[in-house]
């Protein structure tokens, strides 16, 4: 019953919310082994600064291959 989820964080809070989220998933996965897996792929400005896109291929081809995604939040000052 392994699913892969892939985390988004985003932008701003997003890396808070996401990094607090992931925590709270592993300590579920640890009483009920799911069998969780995590893979954290880029978007919004963040992805923008890294990769030149706000949604690159590689966060989209990631997420179709994902059970979940855990997205957190794009936005910012800054954006």
């Amino acid at each position: 019953m392994a699913k892969h989820i892939v985390v988004i964080p985003g932008d701003g809070i997003g890396e808070e919310i996401t990094e607090s989220a992931v925590r709270v998933l592993q300590k579920i996965d640890e009483v009920c082994h799911i069998g969780l897996t995590f893979e954290k792929k880029p978007a919004g400005g963040t992805a923008y600064d890294l990769c030149g896109s706000p949604l690159p291929e590689d966060t989209i081809e990631a997420a179709k291959k994902a059970d979940a995604i855990l997205f957190g939040a794009v936005g910012g000052d800054k954006w």
